[in-house]
């Protein structure tokens, strides 16, 4: 009725762009951060695009995201720390203004779910598989709690618990094999449902018993190239009724 191999004993969920439709929250901050930092810098600087977003930053831990869009733009900064304000030159304080935004939209609009996947949701914890969140958000609680579906999940591998056990981000697996160790299934009988094209990466890197695609930005053949074994445009596609 899932859609999913026989074998699959648990769901792994990325959570912006799949679950809830906070990944447009997202994209919007990092532009308006990274297009405020290049002009700051260079007026005549190219703007941060929607390629930008898919190619380095989607899905990935925010500190990470602005390295390697600063990086494809041949700048440097010092790491700084977190406690750093959010207009410092710094990847820390650059991290932050994103942060800010972020929460400052959340706060003032909600969190708006994608009702397909939210119905796919309550079909695979019906059909009894474990389900996780795996995310990069240092805010992933907060999100699943506003949106009113922590009921559904039975674990949470987010950005806090990513630094404090030292996992690596995506596109490395390591927080998607917490995820599966955590549910106490092995990475064969897990499935990952990701939207950006570093998580399908790490999902296929962790050799998951199958990886759905979620493209939400028309990027379908880029999902499946990066190891999407199906790649659909919301997740009730998968079901068998269609419902």
């Amino acid at each position: 009725m899932l859609g999913l191999p026989d074998t699959i004993r648990a769901c792994l969920f990325d959570l912006d762009g799949v679950l809830t439709q906070t990944a447009k929250v997202h994209q919007a901050a990092w532009k308006r951060t990274f297009d405020e930092f290049l002009r700051s810098r260079d007026p005549g600087a190219a703007e941060f695009t929607q390629d930008d977003y898919n190619t380095h930053v989607d899905g990935k831990p925010r500190k990470d995201g602005v390295r390697d869009f600063l990086a494809s733009r041949g700048i440097q900064l010092p790491e700084g720390s977190d406690t750093d304000p959010a207009d410092a030159a710094t990847v820390a304080g650059v991290a932050g203004r994103k942060n800010e935004l972020v929460l400052a939209e959340l706060e003032e609009h909600g969190v708006q779910v994608y009702e397909g996947s939210m119905r796919y949701l309550r079909a695979a914890k019906d059909a009894g598989l474990a389900t996780a969140v795996v995310t990069a958000s240092a805010n992933g609680e907060q999100v699943i709690r506003t949106a009113g579906f922590a009921d559904l999940i039975d674990t949470r591998v987010d950005g806090i618990v990513a630094a404090r056990d030292q996992l690596r981000g995506k596109p490395a697996p390591d927080t998607f094999l917490a995820g599966a160790q955590a549910l106490g299934v092995q990475p064969s009988e897990a499935v990952v449902f990701e939207d950006a094209l570093s998580g399908v990466a790490a999902g296929r890197a962790g050799d998951f018993g199958y990886v759905v695609g979620v493209d939400r930005v028309g990027q379908a053949a880029e999902l499946a190239a990066r190891g999407a074994d199906v790649v659909v445009q919301d997740l009730d596609e998968l079901l068998a009724d269609g419902s």
